[in-house]
Parts: structure tokens; sequence; C-alpha cells
């Protein structure tokens, strides 16, 4: 069967600062395109080890309301926080907000521990959907790393003293063919004179020996504070938002992309529309797109998705026949639940 190919998204990744003033415009270029209402989901994955991981998503889902109004967000805290448990990365009910969501942002805490607890979880099939059905990614510190195809280990080399290392990453960019490792807080400066915490707290003389570490075709990606990187797969562009720069790492030597400067994301490498990792709802080709649908129908449609997740196969034909009532014919196929209008009904 031919391989699917789609153009998801825009993903926007942070150095840093994404709750200051700059960010706010960062996330402001980023929402520019969608449609309203913009609905945010906001994980907290990432510091899902922290007592006061509620108030840290908290702070931000309130820095997003607020600070972003001429959009109207509608904010979602999903406390995903840890598998097994009472709060699972896994609980459907729990992740609903993340299927009508167009804006989905995780943010700071452990690297490690966000790809640990979103590796093969219905939250991260979640992230991936949605991303290819066309929502916004906006990833932090933390979150950022997690995406990487290898993941710095921050605080086990920087706070405990580990040997230098990688981890595998989640690879979100690995199905459009990019094998990047992306690094924020490249410009930090938190150690002053007597300790270098630049390249993400690891110095430039360990990150050296880190990059020779990396496996052969890996190319870094560092962000500096309060700076970000949106990428625009279906221009094939990215933008460099904020005060600092970007550095790329690349076979030839490293490349600095200055804000406001734009490169074309070949420079990331060979890449191409992403082949996604499992099935995914995606519209009939040539029929009608998702701002056709009436509410209703789109809620219709996000609950069946949910039903098919828990294998509710008799829930999943109830609300199948809820739609074609309605003028909604759904299909499911290999490359996921597949929706047209009626012929009339157009």
């Amino acid at each position: 069967m031919k391989q699917v190919e789609v153009l998801g998204g825009k993903i926007v990744l942070f150095g840093s600062g994404e709750t200051s003033a700059t960010g706010r415009a960062i996330h402001e270029a980023a929402l520019r395109d969608l449609s309203a209402p913009v609905r945010v989901a906001l994980l907290e994955t990432p510091a899902g080890f922290e007592p006061n991981s509620e108030l840290v998503a908290g702070k931000v889902g309130e820095f997003l309301q607020h600070r972003l109004q001429n959009y109207k967000p509608r904010v979602s805290i999903i406390a995903a926080r840890r598998k097994n448990s009472a709060h699972s990365p896994d609980d459907a009910n729990l992740l609903e907000p993340m299927l009508a969501a167009n804006y989905i942002f995780l943010g700071p805490g452990s690297p490690t521990y966000a790809v640990r607890q979103l590796k093969d979880s219905l939250a991260y099939r979640y992230l991936v959907q949605r991303h290819l059905q066309g929502a916004v990614l906006s990833l932090a510190s933390a979150a950022a790393i997690a995406m990487s195809a290898k993941a710095l280990p921050v605080y086990e080399i920087y706070k405990v003293g580990e040997d230098l290392h990688w981890v595998d990453g989640l690879d979100l960019f690995g199905m459009y063919g990019l094998n990047l490792a992306i690094v924020p807080h490249w410009n930090n400066k938190d150690g002053g004179d007597e300790l270098d915490t630049s390249h993400g707290f690891m110095g430039r003389a360990r990150f050296d020996q880190l990059r020779a570490m990396l496996p052969v075709g890996t190319r870094f990606v560092g962000i500096d504070e309060y700076t970000a990187l949106l990428i625009d797969f279906d221009q094939g562009r990215a933008q460099v938002l904020g005060v600092g720069s970007v550095t790329l790492g690349l076979p030839s030597g490293d490349v600095v992309i200055d804000n406001g400067q734009s490169f074309d994301l070949d420079q990331l490498g060979e890449w191409h529309g992403a082949h996604p990792p499992f099935a995914i709802e995606i519209e009939l080709p040539g029929e009608s797109q998702a701002m056709e649908l009436p509410e209703v129908a789109r809620d219709l449609l996000e609950r069946r998705r949910i039903a098919r997740d828990r294998k509710d196969w008799s829930q999943s034909d109830v609300l199948r026949d809820e739609l074609a009532a309605i003028g909604v014919h759904v299909q499911d196929t290999q490359e996921g639940q597949r929706w047209s209008l009626a012929e009339n009904d157009r």
C-alpha cells in the first residue's frame, strides 16, 4: 500500500522565555493562522514528577489565557503525570481535550522523565495525530529536548554528575526524515564567570565531547534563551523569533541564524512529508475540510475517535449512525478514520 505523506501543523521550539513578553509575541506568531476558536491543551507530563506540577502548568495556562486575549484561547490543563497512576498519559478520559485542541503546549521539567512517560503512550499518539491534523505544537525546554532523536539528559549530567551520554528521545521529527537533537538554553549564563553553563548547561568543552558522541547524521539545533524556532512544514521553512539566535550543527560546520531570519528546512537534513508512525484520522482527498463541518459533527467525530481508542466498537457504531443521520459518512481505513459529507448536503 502506498505510504501516506502528511504536512502537519507548525512546531514551535522555545529556548526559554515561553511566559515572557518575548514569549507572548512568539505564541502570537504561531497562533496567527489558526482558525477560531483557539483550543489549547497544556500537558503537565514533563514536570509530572514534581509535587507542584499542577501549579507550574497553571501558571503557563494563566499566561496563555490572559496574555493572548486577542485569540480568546480556551485552555485545558491535562494532568497526564505518570504511567500506571490516577493521572496516566494513557487515560483516554483525561486526554479527551487533546482531540479538539489546535494548540498543544508542553514545557519545563525533566527531558528523560518526559520521554519515559510519553513513549508509546496514548498522550503521545494524540499529540502526533493532532499535529498531523494541523494543530500547532508548542514545546519548551524539557519538552523540546524530549522530542529529539537523541535527548540530552541535562539533570543527570549537570546535577547528578553522570558520565556524558545521550538517551533515545521520542524522535518527533523522525517521521519527516529528520534526525535532530534539540538543545535549548544554548546561550545560558547562569554560571557567571566561574562556570560555563552555555550549550544547554553543558558548557562548550563538555558539549564538544557530547557532539562527538552523536550518531552519524544527527544534527543539533541550539536555541538561545528568549528565542524560538518556528518550523513550518507546509512552507518548507523555519524562522528564528525572539531576541537571540539559533545554531545549527551541520556536517559542514555550525551555522548561526539570527532572530528575524528564516531558512529552508533542507538545512536540517533531507526531509519529506511525514510518514505517520500509526494510523491517523484524515479527510478524504478532495472532500470538505474540517472547518465546513458543523460543531455537532466535529464533537461526534471526536467521541467516535475516543471510542475506537478504547476499542468500544459498539459505541463506535452508534456514533457512526449518528453521523450518517446528519449527512457525515465515516470510513475506517488503514490510514485511520476518514469522513466525507453526503453529496446532497454540500
